[in-house]
């Protein structure tokens, strides 16, 4: 009986050390950078010491925060995009039932859309908010068209680029527009 116990014993410490092995194993795969000021950082005046930028700011994201201000461009709000251009995008695609909206990601991907108009044609929206300024390159639109093909199967379609673009500058304008109404024209 004791042999056994014994055996237990020795048999769950095995186990211990085992897991010890492999959770010190995968520690040594993280990437230690080891930095220091080169001459042309020094003369740029460029500090690698500086905490790197996030995706929520340079304070990082706090939701119970309020001092936030709107006059920096960046549309405040804890979201990780501009948030004028968020809101303009989706009151732009409003017409459009929403597949996905990722506020965070800057993302907002539309259902296909037939217009009562043209049945037999389809359309589907995604748009990119890529800056947390209010900037007109921080946003860029994809429209993708099909038709009907013998009543039955939808067929891709080209679509003039000119249709990206004005749904990009109807964007930018009604983002102007909330912009001027959040915080007055400067």
């Amino acid at each position: 009986m004791i042999g056994l116990h014994r055996f237990r014993f020795k048999g769950k410490m095995a186990l211990v050390l085992a897991a010890g092995g492999l959770l010190l194993a995968a520690c040594s795969g993280l990437d230690v950078k080891d930095e220091y000021p080169t001459t042309a950082d020094r003369q740029a005046q460029k500090d690698i010491y500086a905490k790197e930028s996030s995706i929520f700011g340079p304070e990082g994201w706090n939701p119970f925060s309020s001092n936030k201000t709107l006059d920096d461009g960046s549309g405040g709000g804890g979201i990780g995009v501009n948030s004028f251009l968020w809101r303009a995008s989706l009151d732009t695609v409003a017409f459009m039932p929403l597949h996905n909206a990722d506020p965070f990601g800057g993302v907002i991907i539309t259902e296909w859309y037939a217009p009562p108009q043209t049945p037999n044609e389809r359309f589907k929206v995604t748009v990119y908010i890529l800056s947390r300024q209010l900037r007109s390159d921080a946003v860029r639109v994809a429209v993708f068209k099909q038709f009907r093909s013998g009543g039955v199967d939808w067929v891709d379609s080209s679509v003039d680029g000119k249709t990206a673009a004005d749904l990009e500058n109807a964007i930018l304008s009604r983002a102007r527009e909330l912009r001027v109404a959040a915080v007055g024209d400067e």
